[in-house]
Formats: structure tokens, sequence, C-alpha cells
């Protein structure tokens, strides 16, 4: 008996008594003068125990079979022994068909030790800042690196983008976090959904020079961009940096929810490859989030804005480098040489600064003004050597008096304008063809001037 009816019992007996009426016993149990008349009726005929309910101890009409709890529990201890309670009902509503409350399934495992309660800690909690009015105005984008696959396969990184107005999400699985991964997956956001109005990172290395600190307050450094800092300047979208992890609680929240749901079900479906984790990211895990966890944003207008015929997203998210022609219509560029074709040599190339833009698709592209330059790349040339059965280049070395002399005369008597290097007046060619080239180019001069 709880200690309500235990007051109600005290007051019946007051009115069995004669101390009270019944109509002042229904003032004080905020009860009907009838049913006072009817509980006092039952406390006579069946004494105290008369004033409990009917119902009591008796099972519920619409409790839970006890077959349907037991397959549950069973289950549960079988199949998804680490799963929580909530994510537990779901996989037991979708893949088995047994429908069951979350609070009913976490009290059933309980009485059968499966699930022990967790006292919750008091901590400090970061405030969330409000979210943005509009879908597109704000997308957080950071990488997550976790055992994802538990061992069965290589570790990786989840890089993703999360909307800070609806929680819609993209990501994608990459093998290691570099610019060109992350170029990716903004590639296919862009294509997808268009050009957001900024994106919300970290200060990590692919998104800002971190500069040492500046001895003077007045001390200006040259402004330097990395490649996605570049990309999305010329795709004309801002960038936000965070100070600390919990200014990007959105995307951080995404990374600790995928790494309980998306772990466990990626073990369930056997996943342990790179395209098979993917594969499974794309079907099954991002539409369950958009499902769940998505919101409407709070001003319905979408902030995205169209890509323009001008964004070549295949130049613009490639590796930018500039790069100088030399005067034999050449750059180099990754150690190697490009030749320019002859039919694009025009006006104002020699010595001009052009784009070489190293694609997603391994090739290379080199731009000079608005128009791309047809190149190839470039053999090394190989000169003589007095090494008898050798196929080595001759190892240039600089030119001295002593052993001037001596090559001098044969030196002049090759020296046709066949043997000189074409275009090259700097310095720095000692060392980088034949010997009777670096002779040759120096016959113009009084003797003795070299260098």
């Amino acid at each position: 008996m709880s200690q309500k009816d235990r007051d109600r019992l005290k007051v019946l007996h007051e009115v069995e008594k004669g101390q009270l009426t019944q109509k002042q016993a229904g003032v004080q149990l905020k009860l009907s003068e009838r049913w006072v008349r009817d509980l006092v009726k039952r406390l006579g005929k069946e004494g105290d125990g008369g004033i409990l309910h009917r119902l009591r101890g008796r099972a519920s009409k619409r409790r839970i079979a006890e077959a349907v709890r037991e397959k549950a529990v069973r289950l549960v201890k079988r199949e998804y022994r680490d799963f929580g309670p909530t994510l537990a009902t779901e996989y037991l509503a979708e893949k088995h068909q047994v429908k069951i409350s979350r609070e009913t399934l976490r009290k059933l495992l309980m009485e059968a030790g499966v699930w022990k309660r967790k006292r919750r800690r008091v901590e400090e909690v970061h405030v969330c800042g409000v979210r943005r009015a509009c879908w597109g105005e704000l997308v957080q984008w950071d990488s997550s690196d976790h055992d994802w696959l538990e061992g069965r396969g290589s570790r990786l990184w989840l890089v993703a983008m999360i909307d800070d107005a609806t929680s819609r999400a993209l990501a994608r699985f990459a093998e290691h976090d570099t610019t060109e991964e992350n170029f990716r997956l903004l590639w296919k956001y862009l294509e997808r959904w268009g050009r957001p109005v900024e994106f919300y990172t970290d200060k990590d290395s692919m998104f800002t020079v971190n500069r040492p600190l500046r001895e003077a307050k007045d001390e200006a450094w040259p402004e330097a961009l990395t490649q996605i800092g570049r990309a999305l300047g010329e795709l004309r979208i801002g960038w936000v940096p965070a100070h600390s992890p919990q200014a990007k609680g959105r995307v951080e929240r995404f990374f600790g929810t995928a790494q309980d749901r998306l772990v466990k079900g990626l073990r369930k479906a056997g996943v342990q490859t790179l395209e098979e984790a993917n594969h499974y990211l794309k079907l099954e895990y991002l539409p369950q989030w958009s499902s769940r966890f998505t919101i409407e944003a709070a001003n319905p207008t979408d902030a995205h804005r169209p890509l323009g015929a001008e964004h070549d997203l295949a130049a613009i998210l490639s590796h930018v480098e500039d790069r100088v022609v030399a005067n034999d219509y050449t750059i180099r560029h990754d150690k190697k040489i490009y030749q320019i074709a002859r039919s694009e040599i025009r006006s104002g190339l020699r010595g001009a600064t052009v784009r070489v833009e190293d694609r997603l698709d391994q090739s290379v592209w080199v731009r000079f003004r608005e128009r791309y330059l047809t190149v190839r790349v470039r053999k090394p040339i190989q000169g003589p050597c007095s090494c008898a059965g050798s196929e080595a280049p001759a190892i240039l070395t600089r030119p001295t008096r002593n052993h001037l002399d001596e090559r001098l005369q044969p030196a002049q008597q090759r020296a046709t304008m066949e043997n000189y290097p074409t275009g090259t007046g700097k310095r720095r060619g000692w060392g980088e063809g034949p010997v009777r080239r670096v002779v040759g180019a120096n016959l113009s001069r009084p003797t003795g001037s070299f260098g």
C-alpha cells in the first residue's frame, strides 16, 4: 500500500467514526461524494484492502507477449551485445520485425544483466551556438581518424561536411587525409548542392598557412594560401577558422555518432575494403542520418549558389603552381622538363609565368593567360661519354684555368651554332650539359672570363 492509499484510508476511517461527513471527506480527497460512499462500503466489507484499485497486480492487456520479450533479449545477446538500447531497437525492428520500445528493451536488458545503468556525470557543458538560418549559409568541414573497420581492413579516414542549419551531411572514406581527398569531397558537394556561402574548418595546414609568432606587432607576412584556400577563393566561397574543437561541435558530434552507429553497421555488413565502406556509407548510413537526425532550416531559402560556366572544377580543384617559361620554351615541374609545342609559341611566352595544374586524374595542364598549351615531357639530353662502353652522360664541372688551354682549341674547332644550347644564357647552366656546350657558350667572352 502506497502513502497515498494510507492517507486516503485515514480519512475514510474518520468518516466511519462520524468525525467527518462524506462531503467533507470528498473535499479533502478531491473525490466525488458518491465515490467516497462506495469506498466506505468497500472498507466495511473487505477491510483496508478494499480501497485498492481492482487492476492492481493484474497484467495489462497491452503487455508485450512473453515470447516476444524473450526473443528480443535473446537476439540482443547473440548479435547486438555491444549495442545500446536505442540502436538495438532499430535493428530489431528493421532486421527481425521485432517491434519493442526503447525503454521496454532497456528494462528487459537490465533485468537480464546485459545492460547496466550508466550514472550521468556532471560536466561543464559547452553552450551550442545558434544555428544559421538558411541551408548552405555555413558548412562545417572536418576529418576523423578512427579504426572504422575494426581491424578487418586498412585504417581509414572519414572526411565529412555537415550543414549548420539543417545537419545535412555528406562524407566519404579515404586512406589518407590529404588535400586531394578533401578536393574530391568538395567536388562532390559542389556538384550536388552548389556553392555554400562559407566553410567552417579547423586550422589544419590544409586550410591555412600556420606562420610562426611575429616578433613585432607591425611585422607583415606576405599573403600565402594553401591549395584549398586558393580553390575556395576562386570559387568565391568564404572560409571561417575555428579556434577550438567545441566551436565546430556539429561536425564533432557527427563523428561521435558515426563512431558508434557507423562502426557497428560496417561490422554487420561485413565491410572489409575502402570501396565497400564508401558503398555502405552512401547507400545505407547517410540516408539513415538524413531521415533521423536532420531538421528543417529556420528560413526555407536555399543559400547555395549555382556553379557557372567560369567554374571549371577540374582546373580549380587541382594542385596549382606557377612556373616561368625558359628561353627554350620549357618549364620544369615535379622533377620533369615539359616542352611547349612549337604551334603554341606566341609573343610574350618566353620568360612569362604560366599556371601548372596537377589534376585529380593525374594529368598535367599548363595555362598561359586564358589559353591552355600543348606540352610534352622532354627526355633529358645525354652528351658523349669518354668512357668506352658506358652509356652514362658526362659529368660536368666548372672549367678552371689549368685545364682550359688544353680544351679551348678543340672546343673552338667544334664551336658551331648547332652546338650552342638553344636559348640558354644564364650562369646556372654550368654543369647542366656536355662540356662542349659550356665552353662553346663562352667563346664570345674574353679569354678567362668564365662564370
